[in-house]
């Protein structure tokens, strides 16, 4: 059993990827070929945005966005204390300071009710991580941005296709980004990103920021960098999105087995009533987790816990001196553990595992 299974979902659209591959070797467009443009069209039709963006990396798209809101040294970023780390080191890259916010036990996304006590003078904007495939409670925080003159910015790395009221991820904030790493929802075979807005202004500084500032051939109207998708990458992914949809349905379809079989076992996760996830992470909160962790290897069932230790406490933001005051995302980061998802887990694999971690719990 894989924890993500790649190699089984290759198989199912197998001549369609290497049809596509074998397009871009054949017309030797590996740099800004036809599919970069073609897939930014079908990422903003499908996410419902405005403008999408396609870049090297889900860390990069934070980055660039960032260079295209103007984020300058010494301006400060709210960000989740609890999250994979590029959410705070690109702010940082940047020449900016990360200001961590607890996040809400029970979604573990952004604590609307903990943003205001870490707005300053110097705070420019909120950067809110849709975590696990759950987008965060956006209206409450796009209200409190809006109070304070703030920009929202969605990391969607985990929930690109998850829905919130309706709307999808990526089109819920100011500016977007998104990860294509090969084990997101949708993934290419290497690093990608997308970003998404519907500002006209700084859709076109990001197009410029991420091709060295080029605004015509060797003419460079802004400090950039190299920040394009390949073309290979690009062609991978128009692939998967036309089967995106279904594959959503499964990811739900595996994670609803889940919590039937686990929810009086273990703490399953919850989506709020007006959310759909996209599940790039199903995780379960026990107590004595390495225990668990050791119990299912002997099974060869793989696990992973995301994310062991919350931002504030890691060494590359020791300069911060932030403190610990952070108990939700303390918490989690001891007790969380994901279990095997992707959209081609059979019945009988997810019966196994659970049946498994019954057999550990009550053991």
């Amino acid at each position: 059993m894989k924890f993500c299974d790649l190699h089984r979902q290759y198989i199912e659209y197998k001549k369609e990827i290497d049809a596509a591959i074998a397009g871009v070797i054949d017309k030797t467009a590996f740099i800004n070929g036809p599919d970069i443009a073609e897939l930014e069209n079908e990422l903003a039709d499908f996410s419902g945005a405005k403008s999408a963006i396609a870049c090297s990396s889900g860390s990069d798209a934070i980055s660039l966005a960032l260079m295209a809101l103007d984020v300058q040294p010494g301006d400060e970023v709210l960000c989740p204390a609890f999250t994979f780390i590029s959410t705070g080191t690109m702010i940082s890259v940047v020449g900016a300071k990360p200001v961590f916010v607890d996040v809400d036990p029970v979604t573990f996304n952004l604590d609307p009710d903990k943003i205001g006590e870490k707005i300053t003078a110097k705070t420019k904007g909120i950067i809110v991580v849709s975590l696990y495939g759950q987008c965060a409670d956006f209206d409450r925080i796009n209200d409190i941005a809006r109070k304070h003159d703030l920009w929202v910015l969605e990391d969607g790395a985990q929930s690109f296709g998850a829905e919130y009221k309706g709307k999808r991820s990526c089109a819920l904030t100011n500016i977007a980004t998104t990860s294509f790493f090969p084990a997101k929802p949708l993934g290419c075979y290497g690093d990608g990103g997308a970003i998404f807005t519907a500002d006209a202004e700084i859709a076109d500084r990001i197009r410029m920021i991420r091709n060295h500032g080029q605004e015509k051939r060797y003419y460079h109207k802004m400090i950039g960098v190299n920040g394009r998708m390949d073309t290979l990458q690009a062609a991978i992914i128009r692939v998967k999105l036309k089967y995106f949809p279904n594959e959503i349905k499964e990811r739900n379809r595996v994670a609803a087995s889940y919590t039937d079989k686990l929810k009086n076992v273990v703490h399953t996760p919850l989506v709020l009533k007006n959310n759909l996830s996209v599940w790039a992470q199903y995780t379960i909160r026990v107590e004595n987790r390495d225990k668990l962790r050791e119990t299912l290897a002997k099974d060869d069932i793989p696990t992973a816990v995301h994310y062991p230790m919350p931002l504030s406490k890691q060494e590359a933001f020791k300069y911060l001196k932030q403190g610990i005051d952070f108990p939700v995302s303390n918490r989690l980061s001891e007790t969380v553990i994901s279990l095997p998802m992707h959209p081609f887990l059979s019945n009988e694999e997810i019966g196994f595992v659970s049946q498994k971690i019954k057999d550990a719990i009550n053991g």
